[in-house]
């Protein structure tokens, strides 16, 4: 409520700032701020072009979120205000930056209002107004074309997608009309490197606003929001195209994200065992570690099925309720956890609650490394399946390298507890109390 009263509050002040010379004012500035007080009234305060000190405003939102529209809102009011600007539109191909940034849905001809445009010349891509302001289309796979212009503001349209850095490189030398040119850059993330080094800048000169497409919900069919949910919800595809995260795949990780995606699935055949895994944590401070809390099963079918992950920073009277929760909604046979740590008194806890759960201590007695390579494989042989989203456990599977480990990887370690319990990878006799 609070963004939406800042914005009608700035509509408003727009409105009675204009309201006395509205009829004296020429057709084109009319229409200019007819159609920029649609804009406000249509668009979310986070698409409304930010003010301060940033020289990139990078966009970082997912499909539908309304990008393209913002990019072309931002540069139509720029060029419609500052008479004689020149200013660059770069997408990934040229058919790109005419067919999407232009001609589009929510492209430029669409924020400009008709009379206020002079020409629009498709074969040379450039689009001059009445004001003498010149917006001139380029791609990014033809760098060469930007080391002659020069512009007052250039719009990146999909910087993800962009085959190389040189256009990118190229555009900053000719960014040097007027006393303030700026850059907007609209995109899905994707995990490059000039992606993330704008992202590194969030602090110093880049403004980054980020947004999933199920923010702008209201302006999309419910059939096609339903039907992406229900395909790429919790999925690699789904996080990075719908939900616009950047997802890194870390060099020499046990697992990456395209491998898990494979193996997810959104049923279960019949269950044979059902495990629940604990790494406990023995303090709940802010700095304290997670405990890992991973339910776990073997199917009919002989494979090997991750349920749940219930992780979280809890006191041991509280991860103990949890895993016990667990065990009860998942009819669980037993529950594995490591005692390391806290030797007989984690026993003892789950003891104090539930004395006729089946409970097995393990001991680790290998690096963390060494014990989750036999689970790895087990993935690499695609015995594993992940049931829906378990979005924190895989962030953290991604991550798992022997240089990576600076963090206790909690969630991985129950994970290893439960599979390997359930593959029967472990040598030797196991010890089962019953409590």
């Amino acid at each position: 409520m609070k963004k939406k009263s800042t914005k009608l509050k700035n509509v408003n002040r727009l409105l009675q700032k204009r309201a006395d010379c509205l009829p004296n004012l020429p057709l084109s500035e009319l229409s200019t701020f007819c159609s920029r007080l649609r804009w406000l009234k249509q668009a979310r305060l986070e698409q409304i072009t930010p003010k301060g000190n940033w020289r990139v405003w990078l966009i970082l939102a997912g499909r539908g979120w309304g990008k393209t529209r913002t990019g072309a809102e931002d540069i139509a009011h720029y060029a419609l205000t500052n008479p004689e600007s020149r200013i660059g539109v770069i997408a990934p191909t040229y058919a790109d930056a005419r067919d999407t940034c232009v001609e589009g849905e929510s492209g430029l001809l669409r924020a400009i209002p008709r009379v206020c445009v002079k020409a629009w010349n498709r074969s040379m891509g450039e689009l001059i107004l009445e004001n003498g302001s010149r917006i001139k289309l380029f791609s990014a796979d033809q760098p060469e074309r930007l080391r002659g212009p020069q512009h007052h503001r250039v719009w990146c349209d999909e910087l993800g997608a962009w085959p190389k850095s040189d256009a990118f490189d190229q555009l900053w030398f000719g960014l040097r009309l007027g006393p303030d040119p700026r850059v907007i850059v609209t995109t899905t993330p994707r995990n490059t490197e000039m992606l993330k080094g704008l992202f590194k800048r969030q602090n110093d000169d880049v403004l980054v606003t980020q947004g999933r497409t199920s923010e702008n919900a209201d302006n999309l069919s419910p059939h096609v929001m339903r039907q992406l949910m229900e395909r790429y919800g919790g999925t690699r595809l789904g996080r990075q195209e719908l939900d616009a995260e950047f997802l890194d795949d870390i060099e020499g990780a046990l697992w990456n994200h395209e491998q898990l995606d494979k193996l997810r699935v959104q049923s279960v055949p019949e269950l044979r065992r059902v495990v629940i895994a604990i790494d406990p944590a023995m303090t709940s401070g802010t700095a304290s570690d997670e405990t890992g809390i991973v339910a776990a099963a073997r199917g009919a079918d002989g494979l090997l099925y991750v349920l749940s992950d219930w992780s979280g920073r809890y006191s041991p009277d509280a991860w103990a309720e949890r895993a016990l929760m667990l065990y009860t909604d998942m009819r669980a046979q037993m529950i594995v956890a490591e005692v390391n740590a806290g030797g007989d008194l984690v026993e003892r806890i789950l003891r104090q609650k539930a004395p006729h759960v089946l409970f097995k201590p393990v001991r680790a007695i290998r690096s963390k490394v060494d014990r989750a390579l036999p689970v790895a494989a087990l993935y690499e042989q695609g015995r594993v399946r992940h049931v829906g989203a378990l979005t924190q456990l895989e962030d953290q599977m991604c991550k798992f390298t022997p240089e990576h480990l600076e963090m206790s990887p909690d969630r991985v370690d129950a994970l290893v507890w439960a599979l390997t319990e359930l593959s029967e990878v472990r040598r030797g006799e196991p010890r089962v109390r019953s409590l």
